[in-house]
């Protein structure tokens, strides 16, 4: 065969093998999960806010909102579980990223784990991250290191929007990283903006491979320190000062009227700590707008830098052909800025105003009550008011626009909505260590309007505090008193009604079901854990 024959064959080979790989990508979607930071069910428009979330709303308005999605109740717990498809314990983060000598509570991703950019990478997709880690804070537990190709953002659990590695507790080491190498922030910083920028420069590179891409967008916002940009917080100064009964009863006004609550749901009581709106002075009610005006605008900016990723997305003509899901990694908190676990720097700056810069604050118990309309308590515990969460879905041409969907789910099934998307299978083995099989269900059928089997039952459990979930009724209690409350949630979401009393047989048998998998996930009650080796 002559020379130019076997050029001819080689370009005929290369074009076909192009045009497959070019089919294989448009036929495989670009996944991004976007993950919010402490924040709570109402607190964006389309879940009944009063705050601005075009981007989120569009989302929303042309794809799906579950009513009934549910976290882990915390930071590291939740973020262990959505990355590995298991529970937290099951992937070694039982508590926090406190070391103890125990597997489940080891403090970062075990080895019988796999993350979805690790599964997802196996199966030929580049993945990025952007954002909080907070799984694993050595060199040898980044993200970097559990299968992302990409990585920018913080690796510890909180930090300040402008000067990010500033340390706020004794003895503290903040990172910010890119890949596997420590970043030093320039002048101009703001967290929330600086994690899309390299979100947004990962998305172009991604654009020269002719690969598909799941990218990980976990942004702080908003996480304590509530700090916001000037012109962001100008938008909603003023708008709390009408106090906050009256801003629960309208976010769930609106949370009737766009579908998202039953038109019979009651409003929670309002927290026991907080007192009558009128009963406050003047420079009282003046501070709580003032952070909440702040709060709202961090909400606003994460928003924004939605929107820049989604307008990126178009310009690439990726824009059809994405998947994107929305959600919180827990309730809103009620966290403040005491005591001695805080540097005496970050306790003066606390008393500062919430609209300066310098200024290291929360909206506690007040705003927090607020964010989590209409449920009880708050995030670490397990109750809706810890662990419901806003989840959108969006995916053009597959989910039907509008839809809000009222099946309970969970984190868990994150891992197998991604696998099933990509055409990727569970791993049973990966580096030479047997995998934990996945406890998730793809969310994959629901989207596409089809019969969805669901769970036999949900679980939860963080720093002693418990539950159940099971089709309507809900098990639930709180350490220290470890008395189990039985809810109907669907005629009382707002877990107002104990029937445990009248239900005896039914509390028996969802705490033997709560025990059960306990034992099978390794979770140890928290008080005989042993002591923290520290995070």
């Amino acid at each position: 065969m002559k020379a130019t024959s076997y050029i001819m064959l080689a370009l005929i080979w290369c074009s076909v093998n192009n045009t497959i790989s070019a089919q294989q990508k448009a036929s495989r979607p670009n996944i991004i999960i976007i993950l919010a930071d402490d924040m709570g069910y109402s607190d964006i428009g389309c879940y009944g806010a009063e705050t601005q979330t075009p981007n989120l709303d569009d989302l929303a308005k042309n794809g799906l909102r579950m009513t009934q999605f549910y976290n882990a109740s915390r930071c590291c717990p939740t973020r262990a579980s959505l990355l590995t498809g298991l529970y937290q314990h099951q992937a070694g983060v039982g508590d926090m990223v406190n070391h103890r000598d125990v597997p489940a509570y080891q403090g970062y991703l075990n080895n019988n784990c796999v993350t979805i950019a690790e599964a997802l990478k196996a199966g030929g997709y580049n993945t990025l991250m952007a954002g909080k880690w907070h799984v694993g804070t050595d060199t040898a537990h980044w993200p970097v290191k559990r299968g992302f190709d990409h990585y920018f953002g913080l690796i510890d659990g909180a930090s300040s929007y402008f000067t990010p590695t500033m340390p706020y507790r004794p003895n503290q080491k903040l990172t910010i990283a890119l890949d596997n190498k420590e970043f030093t922030p320039g002048p101009g910083w703001y967290s929330t903006n600086a994690y899309a920028d390299y979100a947004i420069k990962f998305i172009e590179g991604n654009k020269k491979t002719n690969k598909p891409f799941f990218l990980y967008m976990a942004f702080t916002s908003p996480h304590w320190p509530i700090q916001a940009l000037p012109e962001d917080i100008a938008k909603y100064k003023g708008k709390y000062m009408q106090g906050w009964d009256r801003l629960r009863e309208e976010r769930l006004a609106r949370q009737k009227a766009s579908g998202i609550m039953d038109k019979d749901e009651k409003l929670s009581p309002r927290d026991k700590s907080i007192p009558e709106w009128d009963s406050l002075t003047p420079e009282q009610k003046e501070q709580f707008d003032t952070k909440m005006a702040v709060y709202a605008a961090m909400v606003d900016r994460m928003d924004q830098n939605i929107g820049r990723i989604r307008q990126k997305l178009k310009e690439l003509g990726e824009d059809k052909n994405t998947v994107i899901m929305f959600l919180s990694d827990n309730g809103a908190s009620n966290e403040s800025i005491k005591g001695p676990g805080f540097t005496p720097e970050v306790l003066a700056a606390n008393y500062k105003p919430a609209t300066d810069p310098t200024s290291f604050t929360a909206y506690e118990t007040l705003g927090a009550n607020v964010s989590n309309t209409p449920f009880r308590l708050f995030k670490h515990w397990e109750y809706e008011g810890g662990t419901a969460t806003p989840f959108i879905a969006y995916y053009p041409g597959v989910i039907k626009p509008g839809r809000i969907e009222r099946q309970p789910a969970h984190i868990i099934d994150l891992m197998s909505t991604c696998l099933e998307l990509a055409g990727v299978s569970y791993p049973k083995t990966y580096n030479g260590n047997v995998i934990t099989p996945t406890e998730g269900v793809s969310l994959v059928p629901l989207f596409k309007g089809q019969p969805w089997k669901g769970h036999n039952g949900l679980f939860f459990e963080h720093e002693g505090n418990r539950a159940v979930r099971q089709g309507d009724w809900k098990l639930v209690s709180q350490r220290p008193a470890n008395k189990w409350e039985l809810y109907n949630v669907k005629t009382d979401r707002s877990e107002g009604n104990d029937l445990s009393a009248s239900y005896p047989e039914k509390v028996a048998e969802l705490s033997a079901l709560y025990n059960d998998w306990a034992a099978r996930a390794d979770v140890i009650p928290f008080d005989q854990l042993g002591k923290s080796k520290g995070e």
